[in-house]
């Protein structure tokens, strides 16, 4: 496979990339109080220096309780946070990059880093973390609509403030995920139900309002996920037929790109066919996706991290994938992180160069 097809301008409404490359979104909490500080908008910059065709920022907290889990995650919200967002995409930009801010409610996902937290604050359709797990406070009516005019507020503040498209998360088990998750959302009103397609009425509300807020040509990016921290094998939707329930509605609301998340990228979504998710998830829509999942690192990280490895995992077969047109975009997560330089190093196929990641990359922000 010719590495030229990584490299092949992409455009889509007012998106317009250089390459097919994106650094995933990945959670660095180095943002004291909420603030994103002159280092986090050097730590975006080098990569947009560095051939990466679009960043993603880590989840940013909307304006909500609790919308954050850890007290040095970047919130998307109050002047003086935003004021910290706008030298960040002014120092990507400046540095030839495109970026957008991912916004994000954890929803009922208790803290991971030991920060005292009050319980009452966290929110999820069903006050539950996962499935039997009771966690946090049932969302009222209310906390719907204000947590969906929050998402749409941060929408049209990342417009303002320059960025290039806006990221909803509603993966992984946060939030949105909880209310498409069966094990989670236990409503009887309009935001729950049997079908995929009744449980995900607050995520294609969430997109109304967000497309509301920025116009047509400000292109909206869903995030999502089979499977959720709290349960590596949990699954939406079992056939192409329950995904399309899943998506489509989403996308007539006003998604224009999937990012489909899913563990290893190269992992068929279903037996019938080699497809992954994000390239099931283009078969059913139409829509734009981006492919995620272990890109670009080594077979000695992925066999220590996942217990496999093979040479369905390397960089050949994802650009086999690509020149297909399986997907249209590849967001590359833990080897960005580790070596800015990961896409000059491939666009000049100085694959010997490239460094391994370890993760003690995740303790610092460099």
């Amino acid at each position: 496979m010719s590495i030229n097809t990584l490299f092949q301008p992409f455009s889509f409404k007012g998106l317009k990339l250089p390459n097919r490359i994106v650094m995933a979104p990945m959670t660095r909490g180095f943002s004291p109080d909420g603030y994103p500080t002159k280092d986090v908008a050097n730590y975006y910059a080098k990569r947009a220096a560095a051939e990466v065709g679009l960043i993603i920022s880590e989840g940013t907290g909307i304006a909500r309780p609790a919308s954050l889990n850890g007290v040095n995650l970047p919130r998307f919200h109050g002047e003086q946070e935003l004021a910290g967002w706008k030298q960040v995409i002014d120092a990507v930009h400046a540095a030839g990059g495109l970026m957008i801010p991912q916004l994000w409610h954890v929803g009922a996902v208790p803290s991971p880093y030991g920060d005292d937290l009050p319980v009452d604050l966290f929110e999820s359709p069903s006050g539950l973390n996962s499935p039997d797990q009771p966690f946090g406070r049932t969302m009222t009516d209310t906390d719907i609509a204000d947590t969906i005019a929050a998402f749409a507020s941060a929408a049209a503040d990342a417009k303002r403030l320059g960025f290039d498209a806006v990221e909803l998360h509603g993966a992984h088990g946060y939030l949105i995920d909880q209310f498409f998750w069966k094990g989670t959302n236990h409503r009887t009103d309009r935001f729950g139900g049997v079908t995929l397609a009744e449980r995900g009425r607050f995520a294609a509300e969430i997109i109304q309002a967000v497309r509301a807020a920025v116009g047509s040509d400000f292109a909206i990016i869903l995030r999502l996920s089979q499977w959720k921290q709290q349960d590596y094998t949990a699954r939406l939707a079992n056939t192409p037929a329950e995904m399309e329930e899943w998506l489509q509605p989403l996308v007539d609301a006003g998604a224009d790109i999937l990012h489909c998340s899913q563990r290893r990228f190269w992992e068929p979504e279903f037996d019938e066919s080699e497809l992954n998710f994000a390239g099931w998830a283009k078969k059913l829509t139409g829509v734009p996706t981006i492919t995620v999942g272990s890109v670009g690192l080594n077979g000695d990280f992925i066999r220590a991290f996942s217990g496999e490895a093979s040479q369905a995992a390397s960089l050949d077969e994802l650009l086999r994938r690509l020149e297909r047109g399986d997907f249209d975009l590849v967001a590359v997560g833990r080897a960005l992180l580790q070596d800015p330089q990961w896409a000059v190093k491939i666009h000049q196929n100085r694959t010997a160069d490239l460094m391994n990641f370890n993760p003690s990359a995740l303790a610092i922000l460099t």
